[in-house]
């Protein structure tokens, strides 16, 4: 009982939080249709205060992180002529996407130290484990590239815009080829690289209509699907082949 007691003291005696995160999104839900060719989104907010502005300058950092993913990474090499698999690394974990907005450059931003702690830069955002090679680096920085050439890796600095300390804003841009899943979304306040407050919640990316029917079919009855996906090629074959004979002999 007196543990008890102690512990309430402790908590009542403790300050609140100085700075803390009131967010808003123009949408928390993307839907994925036939026609769906990317979404953007804007992030916004206010920092709430329990004390007057600190004269140290604040900076905010927001990410998007889709759904991770296991990845197989083979580094190719020519070999008596021919190109072989000569490394393997297995990616545990990288999200399918991933957005970096600050408000100012990266290096002025973050610690090297808190970005490790929070994992909040791209490379920190993969894990790599079971490498059969030395330089498991490299493997990852090649996921970078790749996922970075296709929008799927994000590094916009300097793109949030931060009003007088308090007020914030960014949008991100989703690309077409989103996973389906929930998406987290964090919102970090920093002072001398320091994190001194996050945020964070979720926006849930979902398939509808047609997608979903199909997605669904594919999951939960794939023989179907196969035959259906069977028919429709065989129809298309012969829909060609038709189409190709009528103008032969006009």
């Amino acid at each position: 009982m007196r543990c008890i007691l102690a512990l309430l003291v402790l908590l009542i005696s403790l300050p609140a939080m100085a700075e803390e995160v009131v967010l808003g999104m123009s949408q928390d839900q993307v839907s994925i249709s036939t026609d769906f060719n990317g979404d953007e989104i804007l992030i916004f907010g206010a920092i709430k205060r329990e004390s007057p502005i600190s004269e140290t300058p604040m900076q905010v950092i927001v990410t998007v992180a889709g759904p991770d993913q296991q990845l197989t990474v083979r580094k190719k090499a020519r070999r008596f002529g021919i190109w072989v698999n000569t490394e393997t690394v297995e990616v545990d974990a990288a999200p399918s996407f991933y957005a970096v907005n600050t408000t100012a450059p990266w290096a002025d931003t973050i610690s090297e130290v808190e970005d490790l702690r929070h994992h909040i830069s791209i490379p920190r955002a993969i894990r790599a484990v079971g490498t059969e090679s030395h330089d498991s680096q490299s493997f990852t920085n090649a996921v970078i590239r790749i996922r970075k050439d296709a929008d799927a890796y994000q590094l916009n600095e300097s793109s949030v815009d931060f009003r007088e300390q308090t007020l914030f804003r960014t949008s991100v841009v989703m690309p077409a080829n989103l996973t389906e899943g929930n998406y987290p979304t964090r919102v970090f306040l920093l002072r001398d690289k320091q994190v001194v407050s996050h945020y964070e919640t979720t926006i849930a990316v979902r398939k509808v209509g047609l997608e979903r029917w199909l997605y669904s079919l594919a999951r939960n009855q794939p023989l179907l699907y196969g035959l259906m996906s069977l028919a429709i090629a065989i129809f298309a074959g012969w829909g060609a082949s038709a189409a190709f004979q009528a103008l032969r002999s006009q």
